[in-house]
């Protein structure tokens, strides 16, 4: 199949996950009056959802190595979408929560795995620009889940936000098991468990990576997370108005997914990695200093995306070479990694936010982000494995 169709078939169910992802934040409010709760009881909803999203990313990966990468992600869209239907037929809070736990395990394994599709089926030369494009697609969906969520929560119900993404996640499901069938798949019956986890960390070239992406998540994540609260309380706009300010972080990561692979190819990786932590650490800067002014406000949360996707797509570009026979354990390892820093950083966030304010919070993340310019130059010092001295990981089996 035409490699730009793999990449549009995989964004979309991207897309849907990532939307998916973060869509029940606005919405709780709703849900709680719904089912006569709560609003803290029923934050019960986005703990059921992020916990197996984090813990089954390093489940899928390898039953993806050991059973075929297409055959797993076709599986698990179609139980996603059958998790997120039964959402919206949710009638208590605990039935509820087990419909998103499912949607949350299921969902787990769609980001590392279709990364690591795309390692397999793009050259390297090609590699960083896929995956930039795939990228930023999915956090598109990301960006646009609050005002998606917001308007049809507002003219419909929150049953019918989850039903409106359940027939999104069945589109994506069909396109897979249509035209997905010719995505090429690679089987490794012998392909252990967790043995190539242990390989992968106990590779310092490797390792040092998975430090990188876990202190990138825990910054960027972790800014990213709270700019919607922050935008509320400076400006006291509403969710619509809110998602479409946060939109301009799926455009500009959309832009710089498209950029980062020939800017790869021209400058190098290590660059392109320094400006993007860099273009990151400005976007705090501006928050910080600027925030409360709208065009300088909607400006950092563009250059937040963008410098998030340059970065990112370099991280995981690097980290399709450390195992080809089992790059679906590469790939869950670093979505482990980021989603999981992304986690810590959302919490360590809300303390400094509820001890000091955000001014200070994202001043303290742009300092963090400046000493992880640092950390990360020493470790990503060329631009092939060889150079890098990563290749000892690629014979994991």
């Amino acid at each position: 199949m035409q490699r730009n169709t793999l990449i549009l078939i995989l964004g979309l169910a991207g897309f849907t996950v990532m939307a998916d992802n973060w869509v029940v934040s606005p919405i709780l409010p709703a849900i709680a009056r719904s089912l006569n709760v709560e609003t803290v009881r029923a934050g019960l909803l986005i703990t059921a959802y992020m916990i197996p999203f984090g813990l089954f990313q390093l489940i899928f990966g390898p039953l993806a190595d050991r059973y075929g990468k297409r055959q797993v992600i076709n599986f698990s869209m179609a139980l996603f979408t059958l998790g997120t239907g039964l959402s919206a037929l949710g009638f208590s809070l605990t039935g509820l929560a087990f419909y998103r736990a499912l949607t949350g395990i299921f969902a787990a394994s769609v980001m590392p795995i279709s990364l690591a599709l795309i390692g397999d089926v793009f050259p390297i030369q090609e590699r960083q620009s896929a995956i930039g494009t795939f990228m930023g697609i999915s956090f598109l969906g990301q960006g646009l889940s609050m005002a998606i969520g917001g308007t049809i929560a507002y003219f419909l119900s929150w049953r019918g936000v989850f039903a409106a993404y359940a027939v999104l996640a069945l589109v994506s499901t069909l396109l897979l098991y249509t035209i997905g069938r010719r995505i090429p798949s690679v089987r490794n019956p012998r392909s252990q468990f967790f043995a190539p986890y242990l390989r992968l960390l106990g590779n310092t070239k490797s390792a040092s990576v998975y430090l990188v992406v876990l202190l990138e998540g825990i910054l960027i994540v972790g800014s990213f997370s709270y700019l919607g609260a922050y935008i509320a309380q400076t400006y006291h706009y509403n969710n619509f108005v809110i998602g479409l300010i946060m939109t301009a972080f799926g455009i500009a990561a959309v832009v710089a997914g498209r950029l980062s692979g020939p800017l790869a190819a021209r400058n190098g990786r290590r660059p392109v990695l320094m400006a993007g932590l860099l273009a990151a650490a400005a976007a705090d800067l501006l928050f910080w200093v600027y925030g409360h002014q709208l065009p300088t406000l909607i400006a950092g949360v563009a250059l937040l995306g963008l410098g998030f996707m340059l970065a990112h797509s370099t991280l995981l570009t690097i980290a399709t070479e450390f195992a080809a026979r089992a790059r679906g354990t590469a790939m869950s390892l670093v979505a482990f990694a980021f989603m999981g820093g992304g986690g810590v950083g959302t919490a360590i966030g809300g303390r400094l936010i509820h001890a000091f304010n955000f001014s200070r919070f994202f001043a303290l993340y742009a300092l963090c982000l400046f000493l992880l310019i640092i950390l990360a130059s020493l470790v990503v010092r060329g631009d092939t494995a060889a150079s890098t001295g990563m290749e000892p990981a690629g014979d994991t089996r």
